[in-house]
């Protein structure tokens, strides 16, 4: 059985699909979302210049712009997890029509 695996005669299940699906679509942003935190706190990125720059930039910007700004960070984040999504659909769709093939083989 262990070898059919590895020389990639029998393929993961579906289940093992949907789990890494979720991984990355909730676990992973989080986690990217709090190393940035972290590694920004540790950079030199935090240094006055860089927090007044970071300031200045933001502060130049209209509330329209800030607006138009978070809409476009929001809509890339849903693009990304539109497009892990299809990744996924497209795999479990290919294990299914896979093991639909098999059944009608034997």
């Amino acid at each position: 059985m262990m070898m059919e695996f590895l020389s990639f005669e029998r393929f993961i299940s579906t289940g093992v699909l949907i789990i890494f699906y979720y991984m990355g679509a909730i676990v992973m942003p989080v986690i990217i979302f709090i190393s940035g935190k972290r590694l920004s706190r540790k950079s030199d990125v935090n240094d006055e210049p860089g927090k007044s720059g970071k300031g200045v930039i933001w502060n130049s910007l209209t509330g329209r712009q800030k607006i138009k700004t978070g809409i476009a960070v929001a809509a890339c984040f849903i693009a990304m997890e539109l497009l892990w999504r299809m990744v996924f659909e497209f795999l479990i769709a290919y294990m299914q029509i896979r093991d639909a093939m098999l059944q009608v083989q034997l």
